[in-house]
């Protein structure tokens, strides 16, 4: 009767450890790519997609590279790789029975109504002697635990781990290639304010020649104070503006100085690469190729490890199975410890444990994994999204800044030829003074909008090769 009770009781503990919540939900892609960015053929792979396309100045790859080695950013985005590392490990070792050196000295004492001492108080020792009842023990032997993974809970972790590991490695690529961009745009940032210091102390000398002609023309009569002053004011200005170049470009040198993880220092560079032809993509480049980024390869690979961590949360509501093995050697008495087998002990145990009053707690965490397999789907979505979005926009604006660029060029040049005429037709007295003042701004303004269009080109290129996935080594 009591053998049957037991076996009702095994039944009831393993329903009620069976009991698991409604079924997984599905989660599927509502986001949907076009096959292609634009309206062209697909001619472009992703092995094409390196920085080299782009970057063809050695001082910038050199410094690129200074970057990736000694950036602090950098250094700790490894760091969380070797944790994945470190967590896979473990996860990994999980699966694999735990072997143990044991070795214990205790006394042990049993009253005479517990069954070991009822046992113990009518034992002979040796002939006519009782076993004590402070009684020492020593142990030293193996003990190995193994949790028989039935419901595949073990293997789901590792298996989550393994993929966390996966995404931490594209995780750095990402990081690599964000820094990749970001000192390409400091250093283009840095050209782009070295040629508008040449362009401001070039102007800046030609208004003090025009500046002493303004005064000589003063001393014989022809121009009042008040052009004098103006011109003066003028020169002034480009002299301010002077020194706030150079202030831009120390604060600029250190900002790259800082990305390359070292103290400041003067950045080597050259200022021609500025307006260096570059490679340009075609618009034939098909949509998945988005998928081969770093940060979309890490959201999905964390969807991937959701789903396994949703299987494990899953598992714990049913019962675990663990066993517990034991050999080695016991005595009373130290004389007693090496003698075989008299002093051989093991164990056998087999265990079988069901959730019955933490089932709130373990549907808490089940809950958890769900909604995060539900944000990892959401945010891999969203990653596509704002790619494909940036992808479009960085080629539109490509596509303008290049029309802008001989706009540009083209206006420049004609300032620059108002600001010769205005000066020959002032100097024959057909316009007065403050057109050449006006044509020396207009000339000056649209140089460093000139510049500034070659640096946003350059920076355009950079934003659309890391947000295509680009891949510096």
């Amino acid at each position: 009767m009591q053998r049957y009770r037991l076996h009702i009781l095994s039944l009831f503990v393993l329903l009620i450890g069976c009991s698991t919540p409604s079924t997984l939900v599905e989660l599927k892609n509502t986001t949907t790519t076009p096959p292609k960015f634009f309206d062209a053929e697909a001619n472009t792979k992703q092995d094409s997609l390196r920085w080299d396309f782009i970057i063809n100045d050695p001082i910038l790859k050199a410094l690129i590279d200074t970057a990736i080695e000694n950036n602090k950013s950098l250094q700790i985005a490894y760091q969380k790789i070797e944790l994945a590392r470190s967590q896979r490990q473990f996860t990994k070792g999980n699966l694999l029975p735990q072997l143990n050196v044991t070795t214990s000295g205790a006394v042990r004492k049993f009253g005479l109504y517990t069954m070991d001492g009822a046992g113990n108080i009518a034992t002979e020792m040796t002939p006519g002697k009782m076993v004590p009842i402070d009684l020492p023990d020593m142990y030293l032997g193996v003990q190995t635990t193994w949790e028989a993974d039935i419901r595949g809970r073990l293997k789901n972790l590792d298996k989550a781990a393994l993929s966390k590991f996966f995404a931490s490695q594209e995780g750095f690529k990402f990081v690599v290639s964000s820094l990749a961009a970001d000192v390409a745009l400091s250093y283009y940032e840095l050209l782009a304010l070295d040629n508008e210091l040449i362009v401001t102390r070039e102007n800046a000398k030609k208004e003090n020649e025009v500046l002493a002609f303004i005064k000589a023309q003063k001393e014989v009569g022809k121009v009042n104070e008040l052009a004098v002053q103006q011109f003066t004011a003028q020169y002034y200005t480009l002299n301010i503006l002077e020194k706030e170049i150079l202030q831009n470009i120390r604060k600029e040198e250190n900002r790259l100085n800082f990305l390359l993880g070292r103290y400041p220092t003067t950045i080597a560079r050259n200022g021609a690469s500025l307006y260096m032809q570059t490679q340009f993509l075609s618009k034939g480049i098909p949509s998945n190729i988005l998928e081969n980024r770093p940060d979309i390869k890490s959201a999905e690979l964390q969807i991937i490890a959701s789903k396994f961590d949703l299987n494990a949360a899953k598992a714990a509501f049913y019962p675990s199975f663990t066993i517990n093995l034991g050999y080695g050697l016991q005595a009373f008495n130290p004389s007693f410890f090496f003698r075989s087998p008299e002093s051989i002990a093991y164990n056998t145990i087999g265990s079988l444990v069901a959730p019955l009053v933490n089932k709130a707690a373990i549907k808490s965490q089940f809950n958890t994994a769900k909604t995060n397999q539900l944000e990892a789907m959401l945010n891999y979505q969203q990653t596509i999204l704002n790619a494909y979005v940036d992808v479009v926009n960085d080629f539109t604006e490509i596509d303008h800044l290049e029309e802008i660029k001989q706009l540009t060029s083209l206006k420049s040049n004609s300032f620059e030829k108002a600001v010769e005429s205005s000066f020959d037709l002032y100097k024959a007295a057909r316009v007065p003074y403050y057109d050449v003042l006006l044509s020396q701004q207009n000339a000056l303004q649209t140089n460093i909008e000139l510049i500034l269009i070659h640096k946003r080109s350059k920076s355009s290129l950079v934003k659309l090769f890391k947000n295509l996935g680009g891949r510096w080594q």
